[in-house]
Parts: structure tokens; C-alpha cells; sequence
């Protein structure tokens, strides 16, 4: 347990003197766990875990391997016990309409969406498609969304940096190999290192062709404020909002 919680710090790039300080415990004593020497209670794994950031699924690791009970449960959608959060879920993505949006698990793979993201499918190859669809690969794949994507170099670079930062933040091997499986995948454009907003602009937008018209969407992320379950805690509701009048327009129309 340990050496998993040194790790952490170090990815938080924590000192134990500044990791002591935030959970107001002595230097001597994170030490002592970090090293083997000390056992720590359930509740000081938690709190660990709460000032380093841990996400809930980790966290029940951390529990495991200091010999304690995981304690944030983990749900299945296609249960009963889970009926008011596809509600809620479903009620938000319906909301969006004719705006597409879509409800992502923590690797990228699709769980729902309404049905204006069916433009973007269109065309797609079909091995794409078959469940679990993974949407980043989808949208970079050059049989997926990628040779209708206007500006491919500009969003590759910025749903692979996305893509990097959340490997960072959850240590998920899982991540790190969709993120060099990704960057694998051809762009005939020039990635920006740094992500710059030309002028007018407040987001990166995706531009993207569907039936002989040229939108704009500006993404947006919304997820549940206070999980306690761990399913529940790595889904997340990605939108697309017109990012013009045209685009707008064009979508009522539709």
C-alpha cells in the first residue's frame, strides 16, 4: 500500500511535508506508511486519498491493498437500483436536443446518446460501430468521423492532450494505450503544439461537414457533482453546442 500512495504523491507532485501539512498528519507518520512501517486505518486512507485527488475506483484499491473493505460500491446501469440515474441521464440528453450528446464512460466507450449524434455516425465504418463504441477512436479513425472533421489537426491535438491529461490524473493503463493507439492514426494536417484561439474564438471548436453543410460545435463536459459510486463517478455527458448561428439553424432544420 505504500509504495501505491508514494506513487500518487509523486504523481501529484506532492512532497510529504506538503501532503502531511494538507491531511494534518505528522511527516514522520505518512513515512512510516509510505515505507511499510505503519498500517494505516481505513479512515487515513481516505483521507490520504482525498487531499491527493484519487479517484473513487483507485481508492478502493488503496483500501485493498492497506487490508481494508473497498467502500464505494460499484453500480451496474442495467439494474434497478441504478433506473434513476439512466432517467436522469436520458432526461439530460433529450434536453440537448437537436443538439447531439452522449454519455461516456471513463475509457471513452459510448453508454448513451440522443439522437442527433446520429450525424456523426453517418458514414462510419460499420466495424466501428460494434459495442462498446469507443468514441475517441471513432471520431480519429480515418474510417471513422476524422475525413469529415474540418479541422482535424487542431481537434486530434486537442482531444489527444485531453486524452494524456486524464491518463495523468488516473494512472489508467487502459487510457495510456487508446492514447498511443490515437496517436497512431494518420492526420494529413499540422497539430498545434499549444492549443491558441484564433481570433473570435473561446474554445476549440469542431468543425465538421454533414450533407454538403460546414458546422461548428463547441463541446462541453457535465458530470455527476457529488458520486459515491464508482460507475457513477466515471460517466460523463460530453454536449455539442452550436458554435454559430448557421450551425444552429441548420440543426433545427434537420
Amino acid at each position: 500500500m505504500g509504495e501505491l500512495l508514494r506513487e500518487w504523491r509523486e504523481r501529484r507532485r506532492l512532497s510529504q511535508l506538503a501532503l502531511s501539512i494538507e491531511a494534518e498528519i505528522s511527516t514522520r507518520h505518512l513515512s512510516f506508511v509510505e515505507t511499510g512501517r505503519s498500517r494505516p486505518t481505513s479512515d487515513m486512507v481516505l483521507r490520504l486519498c482525498e487531499h491527493l485527488e484519487v479517484p473513487l475506483r483507485e481508492r478502493n484499491g488503496l483500501l485493498l491493498a492497506a487490508g481494508h473493505a473497498p467502500v464505494y460500491p460499484v453500480g451496474d446501469l442495467d439494474t434497478s437500483e441504478m433506473s434513476e440515474v439512466r432517467a436522469a441521464l436520458r432526461q439530460v440528453l433529450t434536453a440537448y436536443e437537436p443538439y447531439p450528446a452522449l454519455v461516456v464512460d471513463r475509457g471513452w466507450n459510448l453508454v448513451d446518446a440522443n439522437a442527433a449524434v446520429g450525424m456523426f455516425l453517418a458514414g462510419a465504418d460499420e466495424d466501428l460501430l460494434v459495442p462498446p463504441v469507443n468514441v475517441l477512436r471513432l471520431s480519429l479513425h480515418p474510417r471513422g468521423i476524422a475525413p469529415r472533421i474540418a479541422n482535424l489537426g487542431e481537434w486530434r491535438a486537442h482531444v489527444l492532450g485531453r486524452l494524456r491529461r486524464q491518463a495523468d490524473a488516473t494512472a489508467d493503463p487502459g487510457l495510456e494505450l487508446l492514447h498511443q493507439e490515437l496517436r497512431g492514426y494518420p492526420c494529413d494536417q499540422p497539430e498545434p503544439d499549444v492549443e491558441r484561439p484564433a481570433a473570435g474564438e473561446v474554445a476549440v471548436p469542431l468543425r465538421y461537414r454533414h450533407e454538403g453543410r460546414d458546422l461548428a460545435f463547441i463541446s462541453m463536459t457535465a458530470v455527476f457533482g457529488t458520486p459515491l459510486d464508482v460507475t457513477l463517478a466515471e460517466l460523463a455527458i460530453e454536449s455539442f453546442l452550436p458554435a454559430d448561428p448557421a450551425t444552429a439553424e441548420a440543426l433545427r432544420d434537420s
